[in-house]
């Protein structure tokens, strides 16, 4: 054997300002990482307990469960960022089912290179939104992918509510008669992510509508306004829900596009790349059916929570599954669900 060979053990980088795979190792590194961004951003003791998995304190009411996960670019836009929209859009969805949020999981999937002060920004901007609803994150996971592999930082949620709604909240009790009532105006969310992606400049600020909608499903509640369904207006925004609504539940929809709120912004936005205001996402947007006699105690439970809703069309017997809009000029046409997404990547 020759004199010059020699064994080495290779050392493992030191903490710097950016995510290494040596973060995701399982090692000192990852610990040092879970410690310094996690642990000091979500103090829920459940999750400071270190397991493997949460320990939730029983529950006698039934239970809402969902899943989502986050890819939006940029990580940061205005309005919000990938953290805040992860916590918004997982407690809106258990909000849709009547259901009060109350437990989330978190699973960070993290590109090499990434830097820890924009991890330490995500993970406390989504620390602040569940305190603003008042969920708690309990466990949670991290990984790291190779650098290119990852486009900086994906999150995976679940979540874990109760449901409060006296009557069961669902397309199925979408009925002919019924109201479409939306809880503000449409579209800033996807109109803000492609402001940034373009660089655009209004002379009014773009920002996401992004935000909780809890609150205003607990506003409903308190009134006893029958709903019959709520849906939050996310990709493929208030034309999508309408038709995933209208082909569950078998019924027409019919709405008026004079009366649909758009911002002037998010208009000019979308005439500026051809794309439809009625179709861009929304993160705290709800569509909601109920019972004409509901209209007005609904309107104000929607106002109470700081919305501006407004009635912008109705529920008819035919054709069943389809969704019509009534244009400005007066004309009415199908409003179909798009077969591709006009803006990827928004959430």
């Amino acid at each position: 054997m020759s004199k010059d060979f020699s064994l080495s053990c290779p050392v493992p980088h030191a903490p710097g300002e950016t995510v290494t795979l040596a973060h995701g190792s399982g090692g000192r590194l990852m610990h040092q990482l879970i410690g310094r961004i996690f642990l000091s951003a979500f103090t829920d003791p459940a999750l400071h307990e270190a397991h493997d998995g949460a320990r939730l304190e029983p529950c006698q009411d039934r239970l809402a469960f969902t899943t989502d996960s986050f890819v939006v670019r940029p990580l940061f836009f205005p309005g919000g960022d990938i953290g805040s929209l992860a916590v918004h859009g997982t407690c809106n969805d258990l909000a849709m089912c009547g259901a009060q949020p109350m437990y989330l999981s978190c699973g960070f999937i993290i590109e090499e290179g990434l830097a820890l002060s924009a991890l330490d920004a995500v993970a406390k901007s989504m620390a602040a939104a569940a305190d603003e609803v008042g969920v708690r994150i309990v466990t949670g996971d991290t990984k790291v992918v190779e650098r290119g592999k990852g486009d900086g930082l994906y999150l995976n949620t679940a979540g874990v509510g109760r449901i409060v709604a006296p009557n069961p909240v669902s397309p199925d009790r979408v009925k002919p008669g019924q109201l479409v009532i939306v809880s503000g105006d449409v579209g800033a969310h996807g109109a803000a992510i492609l402001s940034v992606r373009e660089g655009l400049k209004f002379e009014t600020a773009l920002k996401s509508d992004a935000a909780h909608l809890w609150p205003a499903v607990r506003e409903l509640l308190e009134a006893e306004a029958d709903v019959a369904c709520l849906r939050d207006l996310t990709r493929g925004g208030l034309a999508t829900a309408l038709n995933e609504i209208a082909q569950k539940a078998g019924c027409a929809i019919t709405i008026d596009e004079e009366k649909v709120p758009v911002r002037p912004e998010v208009e000019g936005a979308c005439e500026m790349f051809g794309l439809d205001p009625l179709y861009m996402a929304c993160e705290g947007r709800l569509a909601a059916f109920v019972p004409p006699d509901h209209g007005d105690r609904t309107l104000a439970a929607l106002k109470a929570a700081g919305g501006s809703p407004v009635v912008i069309g109705t529920v008819g017997e035919k054709p069943a599954g389809e969704v019509r809009l009534k244009t400005r000029i007066g004309v009415e046409r199908v409003l179909d669900m798009l077969s591709g997404e006009q803006l990827p990547r928004i959430c």
